[in-house]
């Protein structure tokens, strides 16, 4: 019976712990460690957040490491990540070629995009404000640049109308994990013959703040919608509403006839025009007032039909 291999994983968000968790429970690999990131101040209170990565590790008794940093290489952190190979997944830190060394058949990404398209932090969310139709999963060998090195596999997966990131990332986990574990021993194996990506068909996204999130409402309604679906729920999208931020908590296309950037409030709803159609919000919140509904704002803030936001 072959022995059983030994990984390290390397992950912090809610992808991560699905990935993890899919290692976990397919009961074929023996679990050395989990890096994550720091924990981190967060909400009003600055309570510590704890990745959910670490939260599954303490429950499960796995060794958890959370470095500021892998580069420089701290001493005893190599000591620590002795394994077969290690997983990636939504890590967010630089891993040095020194780490990346280590385990004897290397280190394994994977990237929510078809490699090499969207290389970089944010393949889905610009995949949706790009209004594509399909993008998918890659499992890879990581080198020492950012999502550069060959492909064991991908898959795609459609991007439904009215995906926003965290539903198709609901989607695309299941088709991701499946991909990643029918993968892994075929790798080991050596069935699997690593492709080197086409580097002149690359492209790259970026990390997104809150300030990508405003709308330019000369833009479609479409356009508009797609940025909604990809910043969704955060940095979120938002407008100026008589010198104050107007968040754009949920919205949906819409059909009405409104001049681009006019705000109407038609039978107890809230419409926005764009350059070609409109779109209407279902929830909103006016800078220092709390979230309501569309129709809650047209009841109270009804002074603002006919408003020019910018």
């Amino acid at each position: 019976m072959e022995e059983r291999k030994s990984l390290v994983f390397f992950g912090t968000h809610n992808w991560a712990l699905s990935v993890l968790t899919a290692l976990f429970d397919s009961n074929n690999y023996d679990i050395q460690a989990v890096v994550t990131q720091p924990d981190k101040a967060a909400g009003r209170d600055h309570e510590l957040y704890l990745p959910p990565i670490k939260r599954f590790a303490v429950e499960h008794g796995f060794p958890v490491l959370q470095p500021e940093t892998l580069q420089p290489l701290k001493s005893g952190l190599k000591e620590s990540m002795q394994a077969d190979f290690f997983v990636v997944c939504e890590y967010s830190l630089l891993i040095p070629k020194i780490i990346l060394n280590i385990p004897r058949f290397g280190t394994i990404n994977l990237h929510s995009s078809v490699l090499p398209k969207y290389r970089g932090a944010t393949p889905v969310q610009s995949a949706l404000i790009n209004g594509e139709r399909e993008t998918g999963v890659t499992v890879m060998l990581v080198d020492a640049k950012m999502d550069h090195g060959d492909i064991l596999a991908q898959e795609k997966l459609v991007i439904l109308p009215h995906d926003t990131y965290p539903a198709f990332m609901t989607r695309l986990a299941p088709v991701a994990n499946k991909l990643l574990l029918a993968t892994l021993p075929r790798y080991f194996e050596g069935t699997i013959k690593p492709v080197q990506q086409n580097h002149s068909e690359a492209t790259f996204c970026k990390k997104f703040t809150r300030d990508d999130g405003r709308v330019n409402w000369a833009q479609s309604a479409e356009q508009v919608y797609n940025l909604y679906r990809g910043l969704y729920p955060w940095p979120g999208i938002w407008t100026m509403l008589n010198n104050k931020r107007l968040k754009l908590l949920k919205v949906a296309r819409a059909v009405q006839n409104i001049p681009s950037g006019q705000l109407r409030i038609i039978d107890d709803r809230v419409f926005i025009g764009c350059d070609q159609g409109s779109i209407e919000v279902l929830e909103l919140q006016l800078e220092g007032k709390k979230m309501m509904s569309g129709r809650e704002f047209a009841h109270g803030y009804k002074k603002f039909d006919l408003a020019v936001l910018n």
